[in-house]
């Protein structure tokens, strides 16, 4: 008994290599926020929610915000790696406008391995902020303004990225200080009271 093989016509369409992938569906993210749906190769999380890696803690206590902007941070690898481990300071950090650009000075980064980092790695270089022109003329304006001074007030992720948090700030003079202290203490003992009944 022979056998007959019957070929069918192809499906008429794009071939397979110009085929888009599977998009997620519009408002999924909302629905699920930590990415649940993957593109066709797969499953891919993404992390769309915000965590803090490193903050200034003493900013409020020394100075009083007037204006605050969101920024991206010009880093190598290595420099995100040590960040998400929690390692960086920015105490004593300010950013200054150079060349219409933005950077933020005095901010350290550690190495994240010490073996592989290069011989000439500055854990306290100048590291270039990623902002729009007008927030850059505006932070160029303030900094020039007697009293007023450029801080970071904390570096964290935000959908997958590396971002500042930067405000334009005003010094608090020692009773500005003392009533901060003040009112520290007293909503302190308020909290230690009503956890106490």
């Amino acid at each position: 008994m022979r056998t007959v093989v019957v070929r069918l016509p192809k499906k008429e369409g794009p071939p397979k290599s110009a085929r888009q992938p599977r998009r997620a569906v519009p408002g999924a993210a909302d629905f699920f926020p930590f990415g649940f749906f993957g593109g066709a190769t797969g499953m891919k999380s993404t992390i769309l929610f915000r965590m803090t890696l490193v903050e200034y803690k003493k900013a409020f206590l020394k100075y009083a915000p007037l204006e605050s902007f969101s920024a991206g941070l010009e880093l190598f690898g290595t420099e995100v790696k040590a960040l998400r481990d929690k390692l960086g300071s920015l105490d004593g950090a300010r950013v200054v406008v150079r060349g219409g650009e933005a950077f933020i000075v005095g901010m350290t980064i550690p190495p994240y391995q010490v073996a592989n980092m290069p011989k000439n790695y500055d854990p306290e270089r100048a590291r270039r902020l990623l902002l729009a022109r007008k927030e850059i003329a505006t932070l160029a304006a303030a900094e020039s303004k007697k009293g007023l001074t450029i801080i970071p007030l904390e570096v964290y992720t935000s959908r997958g990225f590396v971002k500042a948090r930067i405000a334009i700030v005003r010094g608090k003079g020692r009773a500005d200080r003392r009533e901060d202290l003040k009112k520290r203490d007293a909503s302190r003992e308020t909290a230690r009271i009503l956890k106490n009944r």
